[in-house]
């Protein structure tokens, strides 16, 4: 009779578990909430420029936004919604066209409240680039979300607060003392006029150039470029022809800083560094004419164009 195979012992695998919490990707580290992320689409039919706008700002939203977000028309608000809250998406941006202007409604999901702006005037990030000798707009500088700079609204209005606030938690917060420089490689400006009540919407590249070295010496460094010696005696003679003169005579007047750290190959902690911006769109002129409490509804909380009980028009 045939005797059955012996058991063999099997070894416990000890598994080590570390007892450091390791946050997810979309927990925002400043404030402990979910990265804030966007849907950018349309209401109704629009025109190829302001198709070419939704683009535009599907592209500043990145990293956290839907860039190829599919729109057919039986589409409704209800199912985009549906859509935003299992993909944690926090805001929508939503462009309309009526007979007399173009509109942007900048809504919190998934109760609101909904700022509604006019759009007075609009350029394409492309007509920004066509008017710049030297445009600069790498697709690297996307990778990373922008910074938000508001100007002119701490004027103790209500309704600028809440312009303020919306605008604030569109993009993830940051920690100064724990941002890493390479991360900041955008950043987009909304400056409030109290005159004219219009706002001007920037969005900007950040550049960051030593101070005191030729635009030819900079590329000679970031490039790897093999530079063309045969009409010059040494080495010592392309340094000499690349000088310091007017090209980095502009440094001077733009901000310059001491980085904490080396930033690329060419800006280094032990030299000082000249902060620019480039302009690379798109570009806007906005005015907020209604706020509503709700999703695209709800209470008005401000509106423009209020009528008085005399019957005028404020």
């Amino acid at each position: 009779m045939a005797r059955p195979p012996k058991e063999r012992k099997k070894k416990r695998k000890v598994q080590s578990k570390s007892t450091a919490k390791v946050k997810p990707r979309n927990v925002d580290h400043v404030t402990g909430d979910n990265i804030p992320k966007s849907f950018i689409f349309s209401r109704g039919k629009l025109p190829s420029s302001l198709r070419g706008l939704q683009m535009d700002l599907r592209k500043l939203m990145l990293p956290h936004t839907a860039l190829k977000l599919r729109e057919k028309k039986r589409n409704n608000l209800k199912d985009f919604l549906n859509l935003a809250g299992p993909m944690g998406v926090t805001h929508f941006l939503i462009l309309s066209k009526t007979d007399s202007s173009p509109y942007l409604r900048v809504a919190r999901t998934p109760q609101g409240p909904t700022l509604s702006f006019k759009i007075h005037e609009y350029s394409l990030a492309v007509d920004v680039a066509h008017s710049q000798a030297r445009p600069r707009c790498p697709p690297e500088v996307f990778k990373t979300s922008p910074l938000i700079v508001l100007s002119g609204f701490g004027t103790g209005e209500q309704h600028l607060k809440l312009v303020t606030i919306m605008f604030q938690n569109i993009f993830p917060s940051i920690d100064v003392n724990t941002v890493k420089l390479s991360s900041c490689q955008r950043i987009v400006l909304l400056n409030y006029d109290k005159e004219t009540k219009l706002i001007d919407f920037r969005h900007y590249t950040i550049m960051l150039q030593p101070v005191g070295v030729s635009r030819r010496i900079r590329k000679f460094v970031q490039n790897h470029e093999v530079p063309d010696l045969r009409n010059l005696r040494d080495v010592g003679d392309f340094f000499a022809k690349a000088g310091y003169g007017s090209e980095s005579e502009a440094d001077d007047e733009a901000a310059t800083v001491s980085l904490p750290n080396d930033l690329g190959r060419v800006n280094r902690a032990s030299t000082r560094s000249a902060v620019k911006l480039q302009e690379i769109g798109p570009r806007m002129t906005l005015q907020l004419v209604k706020i509503e409490e709700g999703l695209c509804s709800g209470g008005i909380i401000f509106n423009e164009y209020r009528v008085e009980a005399n019957g005028d028009t404020t």
